[in-house]
């Protein structure tokens, strides 16, 4: 999540619950969630009414988006026929293979 690690999210929750105490966390946690809520609203809003206009000028979003997503599938399509995974083997697997193949029955003895 946005290149942290779980150590450093304890540490920044460490240092908001050293900062502001065990009183105003539940507080903030709230305040964030609703400020989360409203920005998610206003982005669908916006979303909304560029669909709206979009469609009152003759333009149909979903078919401009939907030929890009079937050309995308496509292309994903032809590159799994074109590469296919049992072309590429493990190295390590056909080194160990070689080596077993070389020494034969011989096996280390303590």
């Amino acid at each position: 999540m946005f290149g942290i690690g779980g150590g450093e999210i304890f540490f920044i929750l460490l240092v908001i619950l050293m900062l502001f105490g065990s009183d105003k966390i539940p507080e903030i946690a709230r305040a964030l969630g609703k400020g989360m809520a409203q920005l998610k609203n206003a982005t669908n809003e916006i979303k909304h009414e560029i669909q709206k206009g979009a469609e009152d000028n003759g333009l149909d979003m979903r078919s401009l988006t939907g030929g890009i997503s079937d050309e995308i599938a496509s292309a994903k399509e032809s590159m799994t026929k074109a590469i296919s995974p049992t072309e590429f083997t493990n190295p390590i697997t056909e080194i160990k293979e070689d080596i077993e193949n070389a020494t034969g029955p011989i096996k280390r003895q303590m």
